[in-house]
């Protein structure tokens, strides 16, 4: 028979701010920086459901797409570098360097099949 493990309470545990993920990118560059060194990037909101819905999409096809969260005290600054205007929603798909569009406009091109070519095309799949 097996005896069990003793348990210490010496042992200092890592608190779980110590186990998240890694924080999100900075660069010096920005936003635009960080799209033109990746092959998919998704921009949103810091903890939006819909971001996480675009990236779950995307992981689902084979393609892992780097995450650009923005706090909501930046928002209308990141629009403003990336569009020129503060007039976004997020979350929003570059792929290949180019904008694609929102939730909305992913899911189209992913329903009418031409999601699968331009992830080929930008490097992101290699099926």
């Amino acid at each position: 028979m097996h005896q069990a493990i003793p348990c210490s309470n010496t042992r200092a545990w890592p608190r779980p701010a110590d186990l998240s993920a890694p924080p999100p990118l900075r660069h010096s560059g920005g936003v635009r920086q960080v799209v033109q060194d990746n092959p998919v990037v998704v921009v949103g909101r810091k903890g939006c459901c819909m971001s996480h819905v675009v990236r779950r999409l995307l992981l689902g096809l084979g393609v892992n797409p780097t995450a650009y969260e923005v706090p909501t005290e930046e928002e209308a600054a990141v629009a403003r570098e990336v569009f020129g205007s503060g007039d976004v929603t997020f979350p929003v798909v570059f792929i290949g360097g180019k904008l694609l569009g929102g939730l909305d406009r992913l899911m189209a091109v992913h329903i009418s099949g031409e999601l699968v070519p331009i992830l080929k095309a930008a490097g992101a799949l290699w099926l």
